[in-house]
């Protein structure tokens, strides 16, 4: 394969763009964001949700090592010090700030799915806070909010909320039943951030 040929490759590969889905049936409209880079190991759930929305709008996500620099960096508005603290989880007040650090303006709502769908519908970008055992099925608490997810479409028709998940190898393009999204999304009382 040809170096030209090689880069059209790997340039398919990390298109970043948003595709609306209409199916025949009524009611089944599917917003679907491009799949960022998710499923790495080590990740820090709230930084990488926010690169993955970054890289969704700007073309060019910020790695793991960049995205943690610059929220090791930036002020928190939840707490004395930056964003990012190695021995504590990432505020959900705080990822609208490490978003506008990238030129991403957007706002933190408790909010609910039909509203995120019509969100995603028109173009916006979508980060959950949610429970990460009941998405992905895992034995313990259930009762409360421990990771970041970007939501990038809900399928009405097919019942099923589709997710960039960088907490999971499988998590590009995770797809999970909407009762399963509502329940672990429940624990963070609906959080969501939402790009203008």
């Amino acid at each position: 394969m040809s170096n030209n040929a090689r880069s059209k490759v790997a340039a398919a590969g990390r298109i970043v763009g948003l595709a609306v889905v209409l199916s025949a049936g009524a009611g089944s409209m599917v917003g679907f964001a491009a799949v960022a880079n998710a499923g790495r190991e080590g990740m820090h759930c709230g930084e990488m949700a926010v690169a993955d929305v970054i890289g969704q709008i700007t073309g060019h996500e910020p790695s793991e090592a960049e995205i943690t620099a610059a929220a090791g960096n930036i002020p928190s508005v939840s707490h004395p010090g930056p964003i990012y603290r190695a021995a504590d989880k990432t505020k959900n007040s705080d990822l609208p700030v490490l978003l506008a650090h990238y030129g991403v303006q957007a706002a933190t709502v408790h909010t609910n799915t039909d509203a995120l769908e019509q969100d995603l519908d028109q173009g916006h970008k979508v980060i959950v806070g949610l429970n990460d055992r009941t998405i992905w099925n895992k034995p313990g608490d259930r009762s409360t909010e421990n990771h970041f997810v970007v939501v990038t479409g809900i399928d009405t028709k097919a019942g099923l909320v589709h997710l960039n998940d960088s907490g999971s190898r499988a998590g590009r393009d995770e797809q999970v039943p909407i009762a399963t999204f509502e329940a672990a999304w429940k624990t963070s009382d609906n959080f969501a951030v939402v790009t203008s």
